[in-house]
């Protein structure tokens, strides 16, 4: 008989092995799993325990406070929900667990209520408050379409915009618009669009649906996406009897994906017909503005004329005559002044003048460098002087040195 060979493992290295298991399979460590809630308890400590199953089997699981603060009181027993999270071992009591990080209401009853105090949070931060509502560019050049690039919705709006306004632009951002993973897709999705250089405008669009298929427009997480935008957001989500809470929350709401094209898009032929009506009015308002130029023209030319005919201008230059003579005049006198001042001015100035002394028969003594000799000391025998006169100035040269002193006034 064979023998085993058998391995002694401890409790703890038992919940070990199989947490190791457990982790190493991608599949449980990222699923979402759909049941009905069979138990639920909300601890103090603000964790929420609770039980999903189906028709044979059940399974344990966990939302931690952290989690649990973003999910609307609406849980109950009986709610089918979606749970997303991992299946990991809870090792003090040696079993495995669903460790849940959102719950997503499955079931209509449990959608509506979800909805009502989801909204009804929201609506106390403002975030559908009218007053944030944002106007849409009369003539946007390019926009961002936020929808699934396979779907009827992206074709209803690029037909929309190639009729009304094809000079526009079109950025299709694609995006999940139905099912479990299409709240964070379409989020994803609106962040891209919305920070795409030159978007003016984003539409996020799906085509019709089941109350059920359109769920995700609900969620949180688009709602605040919706708002985050840095640009407007036009929704059509294609239902028309019910608004999901990204309506509330878009800039502009429309019931259809065409629709929602449709109020971005203008009109190109209403805007052609508009322009020339605008420039039929500007050409009768020109008209009209020139028409009583005219006559004002006409009016000012027949008032100057009756004014030359009644002799307003003679008197005018009269006047200026008048005014021209008696500026001359007091040029004149100013001009006779300045001459006397300048007479006056010049008779001092020949008293001070070194010519008038020498034209009394004085003369003046220069070395060979043009500088005034003002003693005969600093002459020397064979130095070359120039003797000026009034009429002129003549060369000379020292023969003899001064000999004696001569004594200045009171001296011996």
């Amino acid at each position: 008989m064979r023998e085993f060979r058998k391995t002694l493992l401890t409790v703890s290295e038992v919940n070990a092995r199989v947490e190791g298991l457990l982790g190493a399979d991608s599949l449980l460590q990222n699923c979402v799993v759909r049941g009905e809630i069979l138990e639920l308890k909300r601890h103090t400590s603000g964790h929420v325990y609770f039980t999903v199953g189906d028709a044979g089997s059940r399974l344990a699981a966990v939302l931690f406070r952290g989690d649990a603060v973003h999910v609307p009181q609406w849980p109950q027993v009986g709610d089918e929900v979606f749970v997303e999270g991992r299946i990991g071992v809870y090792a003090a009591r040696g079993t495995y667990q669903l460790y849940a990080r959102r719950l997503i209401p499955a079931g209509s009853g449990a959608q509506a209520r979800a909805k009502a105090e989801l909204q009804e949070r929201l609506a106390r931060e403002g975030l559908f408050d009218p007053r944030h509502k944002r106007p849409l560019p009369p003539w946007p050049m390019r926009v961002a379409l936020v929808t699934s690039p396979t779907g009827a919705a992206v074709r209803d709006v690029l037909k929309v915009s190639r009729k009304r306004f094809p000079a526009c632009a079109i950025l299709v951002v694609p995006a999940v618009v139905q099912g479990f993973e299409a709240p964070e897709s379409v989020a994803r999705a609106l962040g891209i669009a919305g920070s795409a250089s030159g978007v003016e405008v984003v539409l996020l669009v799906r085509g019709g649906g089941s109350r059920d298929d359109l769920a995700a427009f609900d969620d949180e997480r688009i709602v605040r996406a919706l708002r985050s935008c840095p640009v407007p957001v036009v929704t059509g989500v294609g239902h028309e009897v019910d608004q999901s809470l990204a309506d509330f929350a878009a800039d502009a709401a429309c019931s259809t994906p065409s629709a929602a094209a449709e109020r971005v898009f203008p009109d190109r032929h209403a805007l052609l017909s508009q322009l020339a009506l605008q420039r039929r009015h500007l050409c009768r308002s020109a008209e009209r503005r020139l028409g009583g130029l005219e006559q004002h023209l006409a009016q000012l030319r027949h008032r100057m004329t009756a004014a030359i005919s009644r002799g307003a201008l003679a008197e005018a230059e009269t006047r200026l005559v008048r005014a021209f003579q008696e500026l001359r005049g007091r040029m004149s006198q100013g001009i006779m002044r300045a001459e006397a001042r300048l007479g006056g001015l010049a008779a001092a100035l020949d008293v001070l003048s070194p010519l008038s002394v020498l034209s009394r028969g004085f003369i003046s003594c220069e070395d060979e460098g043009g500088h005034p000799v003002v003693s005969g000391a600093a002459l020397r025998r064979g130095d070359g002087v120039r003797l000026c006169f009034a009429d002129g100035k003549i060369g000379a040269e020292v023969t003899e040195e001064m000999t004696s002193h001569v004594p200045g006034p009171g001296k011996e």
